[in-house]
């Protein structure tokens, strides 16, 4: 038997580590090849060498972005089976790489919003490039290890503290621009608690106009369509606003052929433009979401599964459309170090803003496909069912928050985390469900306090009476048999107290959300920044005691 049992350990070891050696290969193969192409094609350059180090790191760092980023545009679905674990890679994997192409940031700031002056390095390109490899290189680490510890984090937070760190080390602390850094530390609160409760706002809309009702198919016509109207009209929005930077002038010009639409040219979508397309995107989708919900609801049953399905479809292209977005808001910012780079060796200079060449969005659109792909599932499946258990309707009211967090944020002027959103909002529908569960458990632990009461009473009855018959000196056979049943009596008593006292007791400690995920997850976005910092720091003076 134990042999048998060392046997089928070691076919799974094994198994485990070919799995493990075929990723391995097959990132080291985009990593050289990234590496090949970037010192190939700039050989003239002088430093070519370096920058094809840093297209590595680049690489590297994408992949990252990949297998963690990522994980929290998809995993809801996923949790919520709406998705399969494949599809939502390739999802994933095609809406982050075009957005990144398509959408992505033609010129994006070196110094990620401002983190530290660039005057400071006195127009020296050296230790601005070592700088800024230092950064890469530190929040690619720190993403690979939060991602094998399963902690989803934020990769802009990762590499604000890998460009906070490096610059540090190269120029002192007055570097930093502390006012940037006190915004990102508020966002550590500001995107979970919004994401959270706006996801337990929609949620709670949800169960309370549809699932709670008796005849949920009847609710569900009239207000499935509105829910997923208006994730229409909250996705149009945050797209317009934050994905379609680049290829806005030639979107209003397609636009302006439609008739009845007139919208005046400028660099970047307004938010009022921005809401008036959500809107009739909004209305059509109201339109047709009715129509067919005339056609499907006769086959559909009055439970809540059936609810659930309505959502499914909306869910897909939640995930999608978050993935697009991720990839034309986050990839260009996450690869920015790289453009620097690139800018300062191939202009010998420092300048605030660069342009970022195709292959380095090529390097960054394919390093987070094949990083989601590699690396990803582990992840999705933390984000998707390690926290909480997740259903259409909770998965759907994650996407809503998702979209409406950052639309309301980026109005207000506050810095948030898409990462800390879509776990807050994981958060917030679990948290929801404890509460939910609470007060529907409230009449079943005071009917449980009834029981005690009057099993106690019964107890102190027949123990009374146990004593009074035992007392006497003359018993009968009567009194006998009655001090025997009496005992009978008492253990039944003890036993029904107790087992109503356990009952109560699991009943009160019902939890949704796993507390042990909340401390890891928590733990890891507080010491983001100071670890990407720390350990860029520590890169940056061995990087410049190798050169100089």
């Amino acid at each position: 038997m134990e042999i048998q049992i060392m046997k089928k350990l070691e076919t799974e070891a094994l198994k485990k580590s070919g799995t493990d050696l075929t990723k391995l290969g097959f990132s080291l193969f985009f990593m050289i090849a990234v590496l090949t192409y970037s010192f190939l094609s700039n050989g003239g350059i002088p430093n070519n060498m370096f920058l094809a180090v840093a297209a590595l790191i680049g690489a590297y760092m994408a992949m990252n972005i990949g297998a963690n980023d990522v994980a929290n545009n998809v995993g809801p679905a996923v949790g919520s089976k709406a998705l399969t674990l494949t599809t939502a890679i390739i999802i994933a994997a095609v809406f982050e790489g075009a957005g990144a192409l398509i959408a992505g940031g033609e010129v994006v700031k070196t110094i990620k919003k401002g983190i530290i002056d660039i005057s400071a390095f006195g127009g020296n390109a050296d230790p601005f490039i070592w700088a800024m490899m230092a950064a890469l290189l530190a929040a690619a680490l720190w993403l690979n290890f939060a991602t094998m510890m399963k902690a989803p984090v934020s990769t802009t937070h990762s590499i604000v503290g890998g460009v906070m760190g490096a610059g540090i080390a190269a120029a002192g602390f007055s570097i930093v621009s502390w006012g940037t850094m006190a915004k990102i530390a508020a966002s550590w609160v500001i995107s979970p608690v919004l994401g959270g409760i706006i996801a337990a706002a929609f949620l709670l809309s949800i169960k309370k106009s549809i699932v709670f009702k008796e005849d949920k198919i009847s609710a569900a016509k009239t207000y499935v369509p509105i829910f997923v109207a208006l994730m229409s009209w909250a996705f149009v929005t945050y797209l317009t606003l934050k994905g379609l930077k680049k290829i806005w002038p030639q979107v209003v010009e397609t636009l302006n052929i439609l008739p009845f639409i007139s919208i005046e040219m400028s660099k970047k979508p307004t938010f009022t433009t921005a809401l008036v397309l959500g809107l009739i995107v909004a209305i059509v989708v109201y339109i047709y979401v009715k129509t067919r919900l005339k056609s499907t609801s006769k086959i559909l049953k009055n439970d809540r599964d059936s609810v659930n399905t309505l959502f499914t479809i909306p869910l897909i292209f939640a995930a999608a459309l978050l993935s697009f977005a991720h990839g034309a808001n986050d990839v260009a910012n996450a690869i920015g170090p790289l453009a620097a780079i690139n800018d300062a060796i191939i202009n010998g200079g420092i300048s605030s803003k660069a342009s970022i060449p195709l292959w380095v969005m090529g390097v960054g659109a394919l390093g987070i496909a094949l990083g989601l792909a590699l690396y990803g599932p582990k992840l999705i499946k933390t984000v998707g069912s390690e926290i909480t258990e997740l259903d259409q309707m909770r998965a759907f009211s994650i996407a809503m928050a998702a979209s409406i967090t950052v639309i309301i944020a980026s109005q207000l002027g506050l810095p948030v985390s898409s990462t800390h959103i879509a776990i807050g909002g994981v958060f917030g529908v679990g948290f929801l469900r404890e509460y939910l569960h609470l007060n529907d458990t409230n009449k079943t632990i005071e009917d449980d306090i009834l029981t005690i009461k009057d099993e106690k009473q019964n107890l102190n009855a027949y123990n009374s009476e146990l004593k009074t018959l035992e007392a006497k000196n003359e018993k009968i056979k009567a009194d006998y048999e009655r001090i025997v049943d009496l005992y009978k009596l008492i253990a039944d008593e003890e036993k029904t107290i107790k087992s109503t006292k356990k009952h109560m007791k699991k009943t009160k400690k019902v939890e949704f959300v796993k507390r042990d995920a909340i401390k890891k997850i928590i733990t890891a976005w507080v010491v983001t920044v100071p670890a990407a910092a720390t350990l860029s720091a520590l890169l940056f003076f061995m990087i410049k005691g190798i050169m100089v």
